[in-house]
């Protein structure tokens, strides 16, 4: 029901098929976040279009609003949303540990009040693969301990620990075979710590493997030496998932190091804020240098909005705070993450990756020099 096939490689980048219950993800993908069981401002059929073939949804949001039975009676989120495609799920573990002022963590789990009513909450591993069995999405991810950025090596080892006693419990607690659950493999921007809990987590076989804890407020430039030390542990035939990531220079270096899925809320988001993704570059439709330009957004884009619309236009329409605008932002944003990915692919299908990162790299704004990761380098 669940395999991962490679179908080239070149270097460490890999290009590969993903079998779900509901069809096929053409790897390496970007995957548009749908929170609430709507990717915003975007229909389903307007996602299809942009070439997206995964969606995600979050576990601690649908709890809350509107509850995972009424999810469940109306046939799963596929039904419930009117998504065909591939759905994955969060174990809403991230959600649920930015609420630092609003709860108590033990080793049984977390208990938190609801930011929308106060209601007491208790959330553990076997209650958040209930409740993603509910919502009846294809992947469903493991209950984590996500720690901040920054943290100190005790505090990071012992939510490493946590995630593993964690992700054992998940694994008993999982009944449907039309799910596969994924693993997270934490351990903040400790190497030692990230290779123990990868090594811990390869020998149970699992359909496939995340890489969390990254985009929770360390520098940007630590993200792709975590990917660097990750990866290479996780198992070869099994998919790889580096969560919450999705601006190009991150996902380029990414799937150089053989990462396979991508999400983030980033194209949308932008998009609600009057701004567009083009070519590597963020542009901010309020400038006056777009008033009255009348190329399209970009014409290399093969999305609805680059080929209907000018830069004058949506430039308009932001500056109006039409609805419309973003949407039609949103749908490029998204079609050029999901496009960027999509090339990758072919680069690494052609054998010629190594061109097209150098590329992307000589074209793309400059970038702060990487940095390394040592404990002395971390301050706390």
């Amino acid at each position: 029901m669940f395999e991962f096939t490679c179908q080239a490689r070149c270097g460490q980048a890999r290009a590969g098929t993903f079998h779900t219950p509901h069809g096929i993800v053409e790897t390496p993908r970007f995957m548009p976040v749908g929170t609430l069981a709507n990717v915003k401002t975007v229909t389903p059929a307007q996602l299809a279009d942009t070439g997206a073939q995964m969606i995600l949804a979050n576990t601690y949001h649908l709890h809350l609003q509107p509850g995972e039975e009424i999810v469940a009676a109306a046939g799963g989120l596929h039904a419930f949303m009117g998504w065909a495609g591939p759905i994955l799920t969060d174990s809403g573990g991230f959600q649920v540990f930015s609420l630092s002022q609003m709860r108590e963590i033990s080793d049984e789990g977390v208990c938190f009040r609801s930011p929308r009513d106060g209601q007491k909450i208790n959330l553990t591993p076997e209650r958040a693969i209930a409740i993603q069995g509910q919502l009846g999405a294809d992947v469903i991810m493991a209950f984590d301990e996500c720690p901040p950025y920054p943290a100190s090596r005790e505090q990071v080892s012992r939510a490493t620990k946590r995630t593993l006693q964690w992700l054992d419990r998940c694994i008993q607690a999982q009944t449907r075979p039309d799910q596969a659950l994924f693993g997270i493999v934490q351990g903040g921007v400790y190497p030692d710590l990230r290779q123990a809990c990868a090594e811990a987590m390869v020998p149970l076989d699992l359909p496939g493997y995340a890489i969390g804890g990254v985009s929770v407020g360390e520098p940007p430039e630590l993200i792709p030496e975590i990917v660097r030390i990750t990866a290479p542990i996780l198992p070869e035939t099994k998919p790889r998932y580096l969560m919450g990531v999705g601006t190009f220079p991150e996902m380029l270096e990414a799937i150089a190091a053989g990462i396979d899925l991508f999400d983030c809320v980033i194209p949308t988001r932008l998009g609600r804020h009057g701004c567009a993704m083009v070519q590597g570059e963020r542009w901010n439709l309020k400038n006056a240098r777009f008033k009255t330009d009348p190329a399209p957004l970009d014409a290399t884009c093969s999305c609805y909005t680059c080929r209907t619309f000018s830069r004058a236009y949506l430039s308009h329409l932001v500056r109006s705070q039409e609805l419309l605008a973003y949407t039609l932002l949103s749908i490029h944003n998204i079609t050029e993450l999901v496009g960027f990915s999509q090339r990758a692919r072919a680069a690494i299908l052609n054998q010629t990756f190594a061109e097209f990162k150098a590329d992307c790299l000589a074209h793309w704004p400059p970038r702060k020099s990487d940095l390394s990761i040592t404990a002395e380098s971390i301050t706390v």
